[in-house]
């Protein structure tokens, strides 16, 4: 049933069914309420491509400046995710060069022997909860050797990484979580402080040496400048590649036609990756603050509404791609919002394809055949879609003649 003039649906994107499957969701979304205002959560959703990606490149409507920022512990907006042009664009031009593709590809060596170590721990086990074994380890270690931390400093991170994304309070606590997010971001701020202090005594081949090092509009990163960035380098380079590892090897798991693909030729990774990408997007909702009234599909949009912009659902229109509500490694031209668009797009997509490439190559070429282990339930978040539990089992050296 279409939505009609005045109609309000409401949509819990924060709900087991979501977590679940959230597909069918999606297109009731699109169907019946593209443009869903929420009285409970005080939020309107857009879900269609057509409308997400046009207000993701309209900055000067659909803000990234908004309060909602301080709800992620931090004392002021992350740069340059949470600020907008012209004084973002400006940033981009600083930090662009740092996360380039042929920059980002000399750290290829470093993350490929770190997947194969994270693999040499499981192999011979025959099985391993693939988040806590694989997923979650690979990019944050990543992370560490790209600004130059100690990798004895991964479990710190990932303490603090929770402590921001999944803080342990209820659900329905939310004063609690954002007086824990800011607890955590203090932790975090004076970790990139301690950071700060010793790359200006002892630089290296580092991303944080070399921001130290720049040239901003013709004099230094000031401090909080500098820690505004590590802030958002930090949030965005530890879940998000985990989430995307999790989902596409469960659904590898989940289906042998697929996995047998890439296992027989591993040259058609890279365009599977992009689809699962777009299937299985790890951010699902992006939040914006309308600067004015506006009007989409037909509603108005009113100023100061805070506007989510549901990804998983513009990845999945029917509208924008041939067969969108089933999975196709081979699809071309994929125009995929899982990295975001317009001005705000992903500044580390060149990283995070990277590590998932490498992950995904090293774990098919050692372990080619897996499955879900028997009588086990994958477990799935919502908001980051990530598998947080994906038990897998497969069979060990003296069976696999």
């Amino acid at each position: 049933m279409k939505k009609t003039k005045g109609d309000t649906r409401e949509f819990d994107l924060y709900s087991p069914e979501m977590a679940r499957c959230p597909q069918p969701i999606y297109a009731e979304m699109r169907n019946t309420c593209p443009v869903a205002r929420s009285t409970s959560f005080g939020t309107v959703t857009l879900s269609r491509h057509e409308d997400v990606a046009a207000a993701l490149r309209n900055p000067e409507v659909f803000s990234s400046d908004m309060d909602i920022a301080l709800a992620l512990g931090t004392e002021r907006p992350m740069i340059p995710q949470q600020i907008d042009p012209p004084e973002q664009t400006r940033y981009r031009r600083l930090l662009d060069p740092l996360f380039s593709s042929k920059r980002i590809a000399l750290l290829e060596s470093p993350i490929r022997a770190h997947a194969c170590e994270l693999i040499d721990h499981v192999i011979e086990a025959g099985e391993c909860e693939f988040d806590k074994d694989f997923a979650v380890p690979l990019p944050c270690t990543a992370f560490l050797i790209l600004m130059g931390l100690p990798e004895a400093d991964l479990d710190l991170f990932l303490e603090l990484k929770d402590g921001i994304i999944r803080p342990p309070v209820a659900k329905e606590d939310f004063a609690g979580a954002i007086e824990y997010r800011k607890k955590t971001g203090q932790r975090i701020y004076a970790t990139f402080e301690a950071l700060i202090d010793e790359k200006i005594e002892h630089p290296a081949d580092d991303v944080m040496s070399e921001l130290l090092q720049a040239e901003f509009e013709g004099r230094a990163l000031s401090r909080n400048e500098l820690l505004d960035i590590c802030y958002l380098l930090f949030l965005g380079g530890l879940d998000t590649v985990t989430a995307s590892l999790g989902c596409s090897i469960a659904h590898f798991a989940a289906n042998d036609a697929d996995r047998q693909l890439i296992v027989d030729d591993p040259t058609r990774i890279p365009a599977a990756l992009e689809e699962l990408l777009r299937w299985e997007t790890p951010v699902t909702v992006v939040p914006r603050l309308a600067k004015r009234d506006f009007e989409v599909a037909g509603e108005m949009v009113r100023k100061d509404d805070l506007v989510m912009m549901l990804l998983g659902a513009a990845n999945t229109d029917e509208n924008a791609f041939e067969n969108a509500d089933s999975v196709d490694l081979g699809r071309t031209a994929n125009r995929h919002m899982a990295f975001g668009a317009g001005p705000h797009r992903c500044l580390g997509s060149h990283m995070a394809r990277l590590e998932l490439r490498i992950g995904i190559e090293e774990w098919h070429r050692r372990i080619p055949h897996y499955a879900i282990k028997t009588g086990e339930t994958p477990i799935y978040s919502p908001a980051i879609r990530e598998v947080t539990y994906l038990p897998l089992v497969w069979p060990v050296s003296g069976e696999r003649a």
